[in-house]
């Protein structure tokens, strides 16, 4: 390989649904427990998980057993929170509370080298999880590296056609609880405001050619999401699909009744 290859990136280009779950476990045997699922990609997320710098690179390097593709969520738009995270082998960043232009200009900046953008030049990771030199590596990372824009706030919704104009913004994922939250209605996903946002977010990202992503709880969820044009999918987040199993697995036992069990030895 002479030059960086995202495959998630060639999937979306080709108009493939990709499935993939946010990581905010601190937990490289984890990941790789779930890049051996099958996911096409996992989120490390340093925004709500736990997550060292040490301990993201190491969960972005787990992904390596299956091909699943890295990438990471920071906890905020800047280009230093984002550098550590690329300079480690994610092949893109999730960026959080996108609100108009301005940040999704900063958002596919920190995503690439000078001139183009912020990104420092320090691949000394990076390469070496990909099979690169590190000219290589940085030579062809620009056009590889996905930015992905998390629509999640009302302000984000109001300017959709301006965000999703911007040039180098790969996927705009609507995130339903904190639109919901940013209503005035956490949680309300049946309410007509909430609804009317997403529809708004929907036909903006779709008119602009851009990957349109979402959040899905359930297979059934998935479906219809996908049904409706959605590319890029997560599956909820790591902690609920454990409970999730959890909860069925406990609920689906038929505990002691009271009744004396075996007598024991004499």
């Amino acid at each position: 390989m002479s030059r960086l290859v995202n495959p998630l990136k060639e999937k979306l280009g080709r108009g493939e649904t990709v499935i993939g779950t946010f990581v905010s476990l601190p937990s490289p045997p984890f990941v790789q427990i779930l890049a051996g699922c099958g996911f096409d990609f996992l989120i490390v997320d340093c925004e709500h998980g736990p997550i060292s710098a040490e301990t993201a690179q190491a969960m972005i390097t787990a992904t390596a057993v299956a091909p699943c593709v890295p990438l990471a969520r920071v906890p905020w738009n800047l280009p230093w929170l984002a550098k550590p995270l690329l300079d480690s082998g994610a092949l893109g960043i999730v960026f959080p509370l996108i609100r108009g232009p301005e940040d999704a200009r900063a958002a596919v900046g920190a995503c690439r080298y000078a001139p183009a953008g912020e990104r420092g030049w320090g691949p000394f990771y990076a390469p070496s999880r990909w099979g690169l030199g590190p000219f290589a590596y940085s030579g062809s990372a620009d056009a590889a590296i996905l930015t992905i824009l998390l629509i999640e706030h009302v302000d984000a919704v109001r300017a959709i056609d301006e965000i999703c104009a911007t040039p180098g913004v790969d996927v705009a994922m609507i995130a339903p609880y904190d639109l919901s939250t940013s209503l005035g209605r956490p949680g309300a996903f049946e309410d007509p405001a909430f609804c009317d946002a997403v529809s708004e977010a929907e036909r903006g990202i779709r008119a602009a050619g851009v990957t349109l992503g979402g959040l899905a709880a359930t297979a059934e969820r998935a479906n219809a999401l996908v049904a409706r044009g959605y590319r890029f999918l997560c599956l909820a987040y790591d902690v609920l699909l454990i409970e999730t199993a959890m909860r069925g697995l406990l609920g689906g036992i038929e505990r002691s009744t009271g009744l004396p069990g075996p007598a024991p030895p004499s």
